[in-house]
């Protein structure tokens, strides 16, 4: 990220600060991803040791989305009103200590594996609005695309490592050492966020004079100090974009994380390790594109196109490039071919990372941890329906073609909403 001026010259050859805290929290989606991702590659191997069928199998996945969702509303509130640095930290502790305790539920019974997902899907709904929170006042304006989308590669990075180690780890060790090895990774990262991360740019005791000063002229008023104006976030159009694009883009996303390696697994034929890294693709397509989004989308600005069109043309390419892809993949046998197609969807859908995500932070800067709250709410949506309903078509029709046709319907009707409801003005102040 830089601004006009030359960030080095702002901070006297530092590193600014405001670039330290926007790495922390991309790590800490980066352990998020981790954490949830590392059961899609294992969950192959508790089906196998406890028999469950495939509907079983999509209600273990989608069991982790109930929390998930159900938190998501709460957490934005919280963020606001308490600061997003202690909700963070206490998030991904929160849900460090459910993943360490998943192998102990799964061990007693199916209900109580349930709670532990949900508990660990309570935890990770706090993620995204506490960084909003931060972000409101850490990123300037003209830094916003490329700094949610370096955020957002955290999805992928963390979603890559899951699987190109679980699956190894599955074989070699066993599935419980998945997550007794992920759970200590998010306590790391505590151990290094509460010493050295602050809400507000004023109370950093090592911050330049020079950057303290361009963060404040920016910066939104402190959080909780006025109330939510939720009428007026609620009655306009721009938000309803929002919310039912979060809901469509989150539907391939969603189904892919969960059921990609499966998909290699039963419809291709791999073995449980080539499933993790045949999945793994895509996940790098995703980082790859979703990173040079932002910086794209930020240029486009800079060179006098209006933002409004620059969120328009990243979310509409993006979720009709997936279209394409998840409807050219249904009936194919090849895995190379698999694998390009699911490169391609995944690739062209994180350019949706400059698209709807930022637009958050454009309409709404105050209440942007709030409205992510709201939108990532119905952004669940998915990872609750869409996977359960996948394992049930899959179940029904013994192939992944009608899942992947409803994911494309449904971009589809985004792309629509987005076109005519979208923009980038403020919506409140």
């Amino acid at each position: 990220m830089h601004t006009t001026a030359s960030p080095l010259n702002e901070t006297g050859g530092r590193i600014p600060e405001r670039y330290k805290l926007v790495g922390l929290c991309v790590l800490a989606v980066c352990v998020c991803y981790i954490d949830r991702v590392n059961m899609s590659v294992a969950v192959i191997a508790m089906q196998e040791q406890y028999k469950w069928s495939e509907t079983v199998k999509g209600l273990v996945l989608s069991a982790f989305f109930i929390g998930y969702m159900a938190f998501m509303p709460p957490s934005g509130w919280l963020a606001n009103r308490l600061g997003g640095r202690r909700v963070l930290g206490f998030a991904v502790l929160w849900w460090s200590v459910w993943t360490l305790l998943t192998p102990i539920g799964a061990a007693l019974s199916l209900p109580m594996l349930a709670v532990a997902r949900i508990s660990m899907g309570c935890g990770e709904a706090a993620t995204f609005p506490a960084v909003y929170n931060l972000y409101g006042r850490w990123v300037l304006p003209g830094e916003r695309s490329r700094a949610v989308s370096f955020l957002l590669a955290g999805i992928p990075l963390g979603t890559l490592f899951a699987l190109m180690t679980t699956g190894w780890i599955v074989t070699n060790y066993g599935w419980p050492i998945v997550f007794y090895a992920c759970g200590l990774i998010g306590l790391v990262w505590c151990l290094v966020w509460f010493p050295s991360s602050y809400d507000q740019p004023a109370d950093h005791p090592r911050m330049s004079a020079a950057e303290r000063a361009l963060l404040l002229a920016h910066a939104p008023e402190t959080a909780g100090t006025q109330p939510v104006p939720w009428g007026r976030l609620l009655r306009a159009p721009a938000v309803w974009a929002l919310i039912i694009n979060h809901l469509c883009t989150n539907w391939v996303f969603y189904v892919l994380l969960a059921w990609l390696p499966s998909y290699f697994r039963t419809a291709l034929g791999l073995s449980i390790e080539k499933s993790g890294f045949y999945a793994a693709g895509p996940w790098l397509a995703m980082f790859v594109v979703g990173t040079a989004s932002g910086y794209l989308a930020d240029a486009l600005v800079r060179r006098g196109m209006s933002l409004t069109t620059v969120r328009k043309i990243m979310q509409i390419t993006g979720l009709l490039g997936a279209a394409f892809f998840m409807l050219a993949a249904r009936d194919v046998t090849s895995p190379g071919t698999a694998f390009g197609l699911m490169c391609g969807a995944l690739g062209t859908l994180a350019l949706s990372w400059s698209g709807f995500l930022p637009n958050h932070l454009d309409i709404a800067p105050r209440y942007a941890d709030v409205l992510m709250g709201i939108t990532n709410t119905a952004g669940t949506v998915p990872g609750v329906v869409g996977i359960a309903i996948t394992g049930w078509l899959v179940n029904v029709t013994g192939t992944y073609t009608t899942a992947f046709a409803l994911a494309a319907g449904i971009n589809l009707f985004g792309a629509v909403v987005w076109l005519l409801f979208s923009t980038a003005e403020k919506v409140v102040d």
